[in-house]
Parts: C-alpha cells; sequence; structure tokens
C-alpha cells in the first residue's frame, strides 16, 4: 500500500479468490501467498520476478519498522557477515514462532574472489524476494549497492527432501561517499609507509634487524594500528572430567561419525552412545541445516547452527542446538551444544530441569524469557483473532443494516425515513399538483371465489413484482397497496415537472406487464383498470408503530374514482390530467361525460399510448438507455437540444423538447 496506495489494494482484496485480510501470527499456505502474487502481476502489470523483488525491499523496511531493526544491524560488520548469521536469527525466531519454516543462506567465496549466495528453501518460486532483500540490506547497512544474478537453480541432492537450491552471483561496489573514504584511508596510508621509509633510512646506521623494526615502530609511538593475533597454549590445561562437566552437552565424533567424546549429560541421556562403536547418525538426524548426515556436507555447511534430534523413541523429543568445530589434527568434530527448548513445559517434556544446565549456558535464561513472551504473543494473537472476528462482524452487520435500510426505504420515501432515524418529527407538506394513480384487477372477488388463496398471492405477487420494477423505470413513488388495488403518485415527495408524463408511462407499462400475468382461473392474461387524475394532495407520515407515508384531498378521491369508473385494460384520465397531456406526444382518446359518484358529470378520456416512446423504453428494457424525461438529461444532451431549438428557429416548449430529443435520438 505504501507503494501502490490503498485503492490498489481494494482493487486486489475484492478479487474472487483473494483473501481481503490477514493475521500476522497465522501462519498460511503457500498457495494463497502464490494466488495473491499472481493476481497482483495482474492488476499491476509487471512480472512476477519484479513483484517479488519488490516486495523483498519491502519486506525488508517493513522489519526495520517492526522493531527489528537493531537486531539486523548487530548479525555483522559486513555483507557476508550479515548472510552467514542469517540461520542464526531464524533459529532465534523459530523459539517464538515454532512454525516458522525459514529458508537457508550459505555464502561460498570462489578461488577467483567471486561471491556465492547458496539460497535453499521448502517454498518453490519465492527466490526472487532474495534479490530485493540483498539490496536493501547492502544499501541501508553497508552504504553499497549490490547486483544478483541467478547462476543456478535446481532441486538439491544433497539436502534431505531435495529443496529447491538457487545460486546467487553476488557483485559488491561501494557507494560514492565510501569510495572517496577509502580514496582517503589510501593517501593515509601512502604517508605512513613514507614517513616509515624515512625513518628507517635515519637509523639504518645504528641499528639492524628487529632492533631497527623494534624501533621503528616504538618511535610513531601508536600512529599504527597493532591487528590482534591470537595466543594459544603449548598444551591444555584442562582436565578431561572438568571439560565433560563444564560443556555437560557436547559430542566428538570422527569421520566416520563414531562417536569419541560427550558430555556427562548427553551420557546420562543417551546411554546409547556410549556403546562400543556408536555412531552419532545411529541416534540423531539433522534438522537443520537439512543436509545428508556425512562428514563432508557437515563440513561443507560449518558455519551454520546446526539442531539435532534424537530418533531414540524414549527422548524422540530431545533437540540439540550447537556449533560445529573442525580439528584438523585429530580428524575430529567437536558439536558444541545445549538444548533446544522453547518453554519451561517442553524443559518437562524432554525430562529435564534447569539443574541440567550449564551456568554460563545461556539457555537457562532463555527459556524463561522466552517462557513469558510465548504468553505475551498468544494474548497478542488472541487480541488479534478477536480483532479480526469484530471486523467481520462489523461487515455483517454493515451488510444486514443495508438491508434494513432498503427495506426501510422501501416503505417511506428516503429522506422522510432519515429523518425519523434521526428521531426527528416529519411534518405533513402541502404539494400544489401532483399525479395519482390507482388500479385494480378485474373480476377480482369472482377469482378469489374460484381458486385457492395460495394461487391469489402468488398472482398478485407476481404481478405487483413487475409494477415495483416499473416504479424504478419512471422514478415514481409507490403509496400503497390494499388487496388487488395497487397506489402510485408522481411529483411527490420530490416536486417535478413532467409528474403526470411519468405516471401515464407508467399506467402503460402497467397494462403490458398485466398481460403477462396469467388469471389463475381461466389461463388467460388478467386485465386492471386504471384511474389517473392530477391535482393537489397534503402528504405526511401516520402512525408509529408501522408508519405510513399517506396522501389527502379531494384529488385522492378523484382518482380512484376515475379507477372505479373505469373500463377494463383501460386507463381512465380526469380532464386534468388531460390537460398535462395533450400535447406531450400521447393517444388520448375523449370518452365524453359520464356520472362520476359524489363529483357529478365529468368529462374524462382514454390514455391508448405514447407516440414518441418505444415499448421496450416504457418498460425499462430499452439498452440503449433512452431518456424519458427532461429532468434526467444530461448537461451534454441539454446542449444539444438548444443547438436544434435554434436550427429549428422554434421556442421549446415541455412537448416540443421531447419531440426534438426523440428526432435527435432517431
Amino acid at each position: 500500500m505504501d507503494r501502490f496506495g490503498q485503492e490498489t489494494w481494494d482493487k486486489l482484496s475484492s478479487l474472487p479468490g483473494v483473501q481481503d485480510s490477514f493475521m500476522t501470527y497465522m501462519v498460511y499456505d503457500d498457495m494463497v501467498t502464490l494466488s495473491l502474487v499472481q493476481e497482483a502481476c495482474s492488476l499491476l502489470d509487471v512480472s512476477a520476478d519484479v513483484f517479488l523483488k519488490l516486495f523483498g525491499e519491502h519486506f525488508f523496511l517493513f522489519c526495520k519498522q517492526a522493531g527489528y531493526d537493531t537486531m539486523l544491524r548487530t548479525l555483522g560488520g559486513s555483507l557476508i557477515e550479515f548472510i552467514g548469521n542469517l540461520d542464526a536469527l531464524h533459529s532465534y525466531l523459530a523459539l517464538s514462532y515454532q512454525e516458522m519454516n525459514a529458508p537457508s543462506f550459505r555464502v561460498e567465496m570462489t578461488d577467483d574472489g567471486k561471491m556465492l549466495l547458496h539460497y535453499y528453501s521448502d517454498r518453490k518460486g519465492l527466490h526472487h524476494i532474495v534479490p530485493g532483500i540483498m539490496e536493501a540490506v547492502a544499501r541501508e547497512f553497508f552504504d553499497s549497492k549490490v547486483t544478483m544474478m541467478v547462476l543456478n537453480q535446481s532441486e538439491e541432492d544433497e539436502r534431505t527432501g531435495k529443496k529447491e537450491h538457487v545460486v546467487f552471483l553476488v557483485k559488491q561496489t561501494k557507494q560514492a561517499s565510501k569510495a572517496r573514504d577509502q580514496d582517503l584511508s589510501s593517501h593515509r596510508g601512502e604517508g605512513l609507509f613514507t614517513t616509515l621509509r624515512d625513518r628507517c633510512a635515519s637509523l639504518a646506521g645504528t641499528k639492524s634487524g628487529w632492533e631497527l623494526m623494534r624501533a621503528v615502530v616504538l618511535s610513531e609511538k601508536g600512529s599504527l594500528h597493532c591487528t590482534f593475533s591470537p595466543c594459544y597454549p603449548d598444551k591444555l590445561w584442562v582436565e578431561e572430567k572438568t571439560f565433560c562437566n563444564a560443556f555437560p552437552f557436547h559430542i566428538v565424533f570422527d569421520e566416520d561419525l563414531k562417536v569419541k567424546q560427550m558430555g556427562v549429560n548427553i551420557q546420562k541421556i543417551l546411554s546409547g552412545l556410549q556403546a562400543k562403536d556408536a555412531t552419532l547418525d545411529q541416534n540423531f538426524t539433522i534438522i537443520h541445516p537439512q543436509v545428508t548426515f556425512t562428514i563432508e556436507s557437515i563440513r561443507k555447511f560449518i558455519n551454520s547452527q546446526f539442531v539435532l534430534k534424537s530418533c531414540k523413541d524414549k527422548h524422540s523429543k530431545l533437540k540439540l542446538r550447537g556449533q560445529m568445530l573442525w580439528m584438523e589434527s585429530l580428524g575430529c568434530m567437536l558439536y558444541l551444544c545445549s538444548p533446544k527448548l522453547r518453554s519451561l513445559q517442553e524443559l518437562q517434556d524432554v525430562g529435564l530441569h534447569l539443574a541440567d544446565l550449564a551456568q554460563h549456558d545461556v539457555t537457562r535464561d532463555l527459556v524463561l524469557l522466552n517462557h513469558q513472551r510465548l504468553a505475551e504473543l498468544e494474548l497478542t494473537n488472541q487480541l488479534e483473532r478477536k480483532k479480526e472476528e469484530l471486523r467481520i462482524l462489523s461487515q455483517h452487520l454493515e451488510a444486514e443494516k443495508e438491508k434494513t435500510e432498503t427495506l426501510l426505504y422501501a416503505m417511506l420515501p428516503r429522506h422522510i425515513a432519515n429523518q425519523l432515524k434521526d428521531g426527528k418529527s416529519v411534518a405533513a407538506g402541502e404539494f400544489e399538483v401532483c399525479t395519482i394513480l390507482f388500479s385494480d384487477v378485474v373480476t377480482f372477488t369472482s377469482i378469489c371465489a374460484a381458486c385457492e388463496p395460495i394461487h391469489i398471492v402468488h398472482m398478485l405477487n407476481s404481478m405487483y413484482s413487475k409494477f415495483d420494477r416499473l416504479t424504478s423505470v419512471h422514478d415514481i413513488y409507490k403509496v400503497e397497496t390494499i388487496g388487488d388495488a395497487y397506489m402510485v403518485v408522481g411529483g411527490v415527495p420530490v416536486p417535478t415537472e413532467s409528474h403526470a408524463h411519468r405516471v401515464a408511462n407508467f399506467a402503460l407499462g402497467m397494462r403490458i406487464a398485466a398481460r403477462e400475468v396469467p388469471n389463475p382461473v381461466t389461463g388467460k392474461p388478467i386485465q386492471i383498470r386504471v384511474g389517473l387524475h392530477t391535482g393537489p394532495v397534503l402528504a405526511g407520515v401516520v402512525g408509529e408503530k408501522m408508519p405510513r407515508y399517506c396522501l389527502f384531498g379531494d384529488s385522492v378521491n378523484t382518482a380512484s374514482r376515475m379507477e372505479s369508473h373505469g373500463v377494463p385494460d383501460h386507463i381512465h384520465l380526469s380532464t386534468s390530467t388531460y390537460s398535462a397531456l395533450k400535447d406531450a406526444g400521447f393517444s388520448i382518446q375523449e370518452r365524453g361525460q359520464i356520472e362520476v359518484k359524489g363529483k357529478g358529470q365529468m368529462t374524462t378520456y382514454f390514455l391508448m399510448g405514447n407516440l414518441l416512446v418505444s415499448e421496450d423504453s416504457i418498460m425499462g428494457r430499452d439498452d440503449g438507455g433512452t431518456c424519458l424525461y427532461r429532468e434526467d438529461y444530461g448537461q451534454s444532451e441539454k446542449e444539444d437540444l438548444k443547438l436544434w431549438s435554434v436550427k429549428l428557429g422554434s421556442t421549446v416548449t415541455s412537448g416540443g423538447l421531447k419531440n426534438i430529443w426523440q428526432l435527435f435520438k432517431t
């Protein structure tokens, strides 16, 4: 995320098959890692080796920021020493992270001075991470530049299990600042050499041989930096018994792996090693590094920390960790070790006590400290798991909240529902003009009497589902359904100039949709009556337990009368609705004067169709996304309409605007 941003991670985690969150102390299968790498490479359009190299660089920076900076810096004074101690660091970390499957590293210097890095791992396909890590280490810790090239990649035969073995050629060059320091050091060395030569010339007449050299060195009084040279005794001033007691966990074996000597606790625990001609490979297996149990393989990895595990049933849990030292004069190997323990429980499991560990052995302190650290890690792990559970619960809660809001918004207008959620009261509002629609099913009572109730439910559900979809297409508000009666309104709760056009198109869509629903008695398409009226209403929320957004006023009664006095499969219009639609391209037929209950004589009309809009557009099946209403036009479409208006040399009215737009679309 630091390099590519949160947005990129959101896109990656949203892909199918990609896990969206990871826990610090959980071990994940390599298939998860490789799948994530594959999807990331596809998303970022980079190759896997480039991506893994970037990851290696980021992983090193992550380790520094996670508190391992000082630990990493102390691994070695050079890149070679740093790499040589990586296995020891992994061994230490394994005390806390038992399931960690770390790679192994070995540096080899060729006769011509080239540096080869051997990388061993159980996990194939991840070796490209190594150059990213090593380049970052060289740059951050040793102020140098490293380039790495793969020389060989194979399954290593010398290691058990045939692990992946990659050999890198490493080229290290100093940065400019270091190069300058070397130049200055070189100049100082040349100056010192000149001084020594002049001093030798001045003393040559009075002294000779070692006396001359001693006089020159002493004359500089510390100007030369003396290099340390160890001094070894003529004989070893340690008794055999004392040595075996001081190092209770050590083993000496020869080139044939025959045990020659061992510490007292090794003798006590593994008495079988004292048998004549007992060999080390009969009693132990090498856990790390995973090499074949031969003296040649051990010498090849002699700079590594060796972990041996007892293969005897009685002590199968005992593991020893330590250093191999080759004794050339004796032709034997010294394995100086101590038990590998993570906690006090493991100490008990192998049948040992703290008293069995030598006083100078830091394993005593390490077991006690790590026991406490493991408890803290477990607590941290539990907290992280709880955090992840809360995150998942929060997601589920958010999903349920969305479902609840969707249901609420289906019952009440969005802005009304939001006010009620906030605890605010919703005042009733007056709307000067809107268009109301009522519909019912023809011969609904007869249908109910002739079939099972479940068939009625299926019929109404099929019909109302189609009607509900049309309310979204034409953006009108569904007020309620009572039995077979269906009521909608345009221009409420959000006023709009095209309220009559929207409800009229919706009514045409209702008639088409109703023909797709069969009568459960006859099997023929059902018929509906539809009535429309335009006028003022009062709207507000009624009730507390099941609040509803209701309409009140004479306009509601008139719309209901238009429906009840209508004709099957016809859309009945009042005079006010006719006036709103007559110049908008609708096909309207006058019905004439009829007697309307409670209203007297009224001139009414039938809506036959829309001459400017296709049936697919009315039903919302137009893939082209035809814009039906002026309020829905985009800015570019409005500019196009203005241009057409200028070309036609006319004033664009509400109806003319739609006509021009339809011509433009055609």
